[in-house]
Order: C-alpha cells, then structure tokens, then sequence
C-alpha cells in the first residue's frame, strides 16, 4: 500500500512539474523581452520636439498649443501632411524648432546674437517633418526656406561663410537680448503695439499678467490680424486683442525690442508684463471693449 502511494505521488509532482514548466518558462521570455531597455535612436526626428517649445507670449495656452499643432500637421503650411511633404516647407520648420529651442541640447555652437553657422546646421542627425534627412539638404535649400517663409523667421549672415539665426521667439538661454534685438526707445516708433490672444485665457491674464512662460520674451504685433503688414508676432485666429499701453512702459523703464520681422518684444518684469500697462482690451474681430 505505502509503495502504491508513493509511486502515486511521484508521479503527481512530476505531472505538476510538467504542466507548470512550459508557462514559466514562457511567460519569463515574454516578460524580458517586454521589459527590454529602449535604444535610442541614433536619428532625431522634428516632430518628437513639437509639443516641448512651449510659450507663447500669454503663456496660459501651451497645452492648446500643442495639440494646435497637431491638428495642423505639426507646424505651419496648413492641413495635416501636404505640407509636411514640401520638403521645403518641412525644412523651414524643423529650421524654426531647432534656432529656437534646440541648440542647447544638440550642442550646436550658437552666438549670443542667435547666428549658428549653416555648415554646422547641416551636419546635424535630424529628420525633418517630410522624414528627409537634414544633412540631405543643401544650402541652396536653406536659402530657400529663408526666402520662401512667409513670416521672415529667419536672417541671413555672410561672414566668411553663411550664418543663419531665427528672429525672434527664443527659449535658449544662450542668446541675449541686447544682442538679437533692436532696442524701442520712443512709443512714437510704434503707433500700434498688440498682443493677440485666446478667450479662454484671458481670466488668468488679467489676474497674473502676461507671461513669457519658457520664451525669453513676451510677444507682440505692431498691427492688427488684418494688416496686409503685420506677419508675424501674432496667430491669424486669436479672439482677443490686448493693446500695451507702450508710452506708460517705457516711462517706468520696461524695455521694449522689435526683430528684424517687426516684432515687438519685451522681458517685462521678470518675465511678466503687469495688467496695468495694458491700454484695452478688445474681442476680435468684431472690436468690442472688453472691461479692464
């Protein structure tokens, strides 16, 4: 009978043992295979920055931002991928991302005044927003993203070799006001001083002040959304417009810079410029005061 029993029991725990190997043993596989450390790609691809440029000059939209730029195909030039299979187009933008908020960490050497050599530029591991690679493009290409950007982002240096910088809408440190910008010193320079923003924002405006939020500066038009002039500074679909009170602030010592694409910037007071330097508020397009 104990013979029996035991023979019986062995050969239980040996139909356990079968039946519980293969799983484990399977389950382990797929469990370290899963959990495997991410690689790196040795490519950088534009469209990974996208969402990470953060501020405007009102700063309380970023997350609308972002998700703006999606729903547009990840930058300017409109609905979704036909633009981003402009390869030129794709290059302006991926120009625009990197001038102003990348450098730093792709080491790429920039100047206080913004400039990055072109060469240097094009040696870059990144893929634009058409996946073409960077170091593809010539420039002849780079030159023509300059000349074809409808908002003049960029400028142009020829010292020895070609230099190119964005104008304005910087989040890098490196580059220092005085050296990027044209210092304001009269309000006369500029009849019209605008910042457009968004409805939705405008609560936490008028309690906190407009933010520069990541951006070196807060950012303003010297016209409205319809003036044939104005072209940049400003979103062409804001329904609220706030006019700075410029004679006021240069009087209490802000200062005030306009980009060679006639932006007006300003560092206002630690990165704020305070409600009351705000001359009006107005709803757009239809101009009507919106109460202080």
């Amino acid at each position: 009978m104990l013979s029996i029993l035991c023979s019986n029991s062995i050969r239980l725990l040996l139909r356990c043992r079968i039946v519980t190997a293969a799983p484990t043993t399977s389950f382990s596989g797929f469990f370290f295979k899963f959990m495997e450390p991410h690689k790196p790609s040795s490519s950088f691809s534009a469209s990974s920055y996208s969402s990470r440029s953060g501020g405007r000059g009102s700063g309380q939209g970023m997350r609308d931002n972002s998700n703006r730029d999606r729903q547009r195909g990840r930058g300017r030039g409109g609905s979704g991928g036909g633009a981003g299979k402009d390869k030129i187009d794709a290059l302006g933008r991926l120009l625009t991302r990197v001038l102003r908020h990348m450098a730093a960490e792709l080491k790429l050497d920039m100047r206080n005044d913004g400039f990055v050599k072109v060469k240097d530029l094009l040696k870059l591991n990144l893929r634009t927003f058409a996946n073409i690679p960077l170091s593809s493009h010539t420039i002849e290409d780079i030159r023509e993203a300059v000349r074809k950007d409808n908002k003049q982002r960029f400028s142009l240096l020829e010292e020895g070799e070609l230099w190119i910088r964005a104008n304005q809408g910087h989040s890098i440190k490196v580059v220092e006001t005085e050296s990027l910008l044209k210092p304001l010193l009269s309000a006369e320079e500029i009849p019209v001083c605008v910042h457009g923003t968004y409805k939705r924002n405008l609560n936490s405006i008028l309690e906190e002040g407009l933010k520069r939020m990541t951006r070196l500066h807060v950012h303003f038009s010297c016209g409205l959304p319809t003036d044939g002039e104005v072209i940049s500074g400003m979103r062409r679909d804001v329904n609220v417009l706030i006019f700075l009170d410029v004679k006021k602030a240069l009087e209490d010592g802000m200062k005030l810079y306009i980009s060679d694409n006639k932006v007006i910037l300003t560092e206002g007071y630690d990165g704020v410029v305070p409600r009351k330097y705000f001359q009006k508020i107005e709803s757009w397009p239809d101009r009507e005061i919106i109460p202080l």
